[in-house]
């Protein structure tokens, strides 16, 4: 029996990047990828569709400091979209599903069967994989087929394309060629299987949820707290200190992008905010729908 477990510090902003300049295109490319290689929570990839290369942090202040690197440590002048907030999609439903991946190339045949059980795991808890092959239903030296294809699953979803989170994934049952069989074809079959058994097991879209913390006067509490509001925060505790009012409470992230001048604006300066990541919840059933598309227009 094989166990898998992974949990990823999640990247909670993203935005597209291009140097002003196309002769920086590779100058671009290494400062980036000095850039990952001091910091794991930075990641950068590239957008299957649109071909922009995308930056991924944790939150705005993370990436603003990426970009000032490249800029006065680099030297390199840049062009970005508007900040995404990086949405995940979760399976709510149970799901067996099989799949075979059988065709002919050249004088000889390709062949691989699986069947998966999916289903949802535990909030926070990630990815689980478990083989429980019992028997040479899936020989073992087809296995690291089976788990690259599940894996490479999970970075893309079936909603919107987002990661996908707390999941687990059994394999149950297979099949086998003596000659037809190999790595890349359980690859392939198992990385099909999961994508369908996700279709199918009603997928949702979650979205961060942010602990935020404001520290204000306490003539200037009323305003806070309606701008709190809009911004569709749920307000858990306000307390008394000798300084001030401290509250605490739950808000979406896509709504405290440009907090910092938000809260200025409204305090008149006084007041300050904390804020991190506290878990990802479903959007409100009566919200707009959220931007699922990359930033395709640029500033410079």
């Amino acid at each position: 029996m094989t166990v898998n477990h992974v949990v990823t510090q999640p990247c909670l902003i993203e935005v597209a990047i291009e140097p002003k300049w196309k002769a920086d295109r590779e100058k671009l490319d290494i400062a980036l990828a000095a850039l990952v290689a001091e910091d794991p929570s930075f990641r950068v990839s590239t957008d299957p569709e649109s071909g922009q290369t995308i930056l991924k942090g944790v939150g705005e202040l993370h990436l603003d400091g990426k970009i000032d690197l490249l800029k006065r440590v680099y030297g390199l002048d840049v062009r970005l979209g508007a900040p995404q907030v990086a949405f995940r999609e979760r399976i709510t439903k149970r799901i067996e599903h099989s799949f075979t991946h059988k065709r002919v190339v050249g004088p000889r045949g390709v062949f691989a069967s699986v069947t998966l059980v999916v289903e949802p795991n535990e909030p926070g808890q990630g990815y689980v994989f478990e083989s429980k092959i019992v028997g040479d239903a899936v020989p073992a030296e087809y296995m690291p087929g089976v788990e690259k294809g599940l894996q490479s699953v999970l970075p893309s979803g079936v909603i919107a394309g987002f990661p996908v989170v707390d999941v687990k994934v059994q394999l149950v049952d297979g099949k086998y060629h003596d000659v037809d069989s190999s790595v890349a074809a359980f690859e392939i079959a198992s990385r099909a299987c999961f994508r369908e058994a996700l279709q199918l097991a009603k997928p949702v879209l979650l979205e961060p949820i942010m602990k935020v913390e404001v520290m204000t006067p306490s003539d200037g509490l009323a305003p806070v707290l309606r701008d709190l509001s809009l911004r569709r925060a749920r307000t858990l505790d306000h307390s008394v200190r000798s300084d001030g009012v401290v509250i605490t409470a739950m808000v979406p992230l896509m709504n405290m992008l440009g907090y910092t001048n938000g809260l200025h604006a409204v305090s008149q300066g006084r007041a300050t905010f904390t804020m991190q990541f506290d878990h990802y919840a479903p959007p409100s059933p009566n919200d707009d729908d959220p931007p699922f598309g990359p930033a395709v227009g640029m500033r410079a």
